[in-house]
């Protein structure tokens, strides 16, 4: 690495003496740069592979959600699973840790988030949800899976991210549709009046699981495009269907009018969407009569409705 050395006036190579923490000029010998602060790591650690102890003296990130920010200090167990001091070890087990059903939570949160792929700030507003809920002292005695999958359900809704029960459901560890969807009323129940129009979820529209959707099935981009404004087009009619029922029958009605040589199949529609076959059909019946005026123009011309098969087949 080249500095410019003041003596030597011009750039030089120089040497960094990490016990001093000075970088010194290799020609001339001048100190350029006093006391300097090494912000690389202490050393390099090989514990995931060796399976011995992490080294590391590094905690975890600072939690505003914890009583102590995540910073407290626990005493670690010596060789063979013994306490290096007994005796404070039980002091520490005595007192006990406020945290811990909170701290228990957040990891269910973190691992249901990543197996969703959910953003940062989805997981966040799970933990503030259920923090809120652990304040007013009501967890007790009600399934953590259920809480926190409700948590994250209303926290993809609030950051218009929404996701399905189904999904939810599927990374829930067990807890039913049912039991998060009454986990998601009381919570809504219990914090709609502290928190006011802030727990308001707004209203789901078929738009919004598009994206996603059609990802799952590799369309391209003309056929999401074609189908983004084919729902949009589709809101001005008194369909009478859910919005994720509207959303897979509309990809299931534009599939029909692609050029793509691998059909997609009702079937492969109701994995991506998690919307049963029998479900899309009934959608598809009530969309069908309107395919005309909803499926845009542009696109029409150079397709033909007629192979839209019949909703009776």
């Amino acid at each position: 690495m080249d500095t410019y050395c003041s003596d030597c006036k011009r750039n030089t190579e120089v040497v960094f003496d990490h016990a001093a923490g000075d970088t010194v000029c290799s020609e001339c010998g001048l100190v350029l740069e006093s006391r300097s602060i090494d912000e690389t790591s202490e050393w390099r650690t090989f514990a995931d592979e060796s399976g011995g102890d992490d080294p590391n003296r590094v905690g975890g990130p600072v939690n505003p959600l914890l009583a102590d920010a995540g910073l407290s200090t626990v005493i670690s167990k010596g060789p063979n699973g013994s306490n290096g001091d007994g005796s404070l070890a039980r002091l520490q087990n005595r007192g006990g840790d406020p945290d811990r059903a909170i701290v228990l939570a957040f990891k269910a949160i973190a691992t249901m988030a990543d197996r969703l792929s959910l953003v940062s700030t989805i997981r966040d507003r799970a933990s503030e949800i259920y923090k809120r809920l652990e304040d007013q002292k009501c967890t007790r005695g009600r399934s953590l899976d259920a809480l926190v999958a409700a948590c994250i359900y209303i926290a993809c809704r609030q950051e218009s991210k929404p996701r399905t029960v189904k999904e939810i459901c599927s990374i829930a560890n067990g807890a039913s549709k049912k039991e998060i969807g009454r986990a998601k009323e009381f919570i809504v129940k219990q914090l709609k009046v502290e928190m006011g129009e802030s727990m308001e979820m707004g209203t789901i529209h078929a738009g919004d699981y598009l994206r996603r959707f059609c990802s799952n099935l590799g369309m391209n981009h003309e056929e999401i495009k074609v189908v983004q404004e084919t729902v949009q087009k589709a809101e001005e009619f008194d369909i009478r269907r859910s919005p994720i029922s509207i959303a897979a029958a509309i990809i299931y009605m534009v599939t029909q009018l692609s050029d793509s040589k691998k059909p997609v199949l009702r079937a492969d529609i109701s994995m991506a969407t998690t919307v049963a076959e029998g479900t899309i059909k009934n959608a598809y019946k009530d969309l069908y009569p309107h395919a005309s005026k909803i499926i845009p123009e542009w696109y029409v011309k150079d397709k033909d409705l007629k192979n839209l098969c019949s909703p009776k087949a």
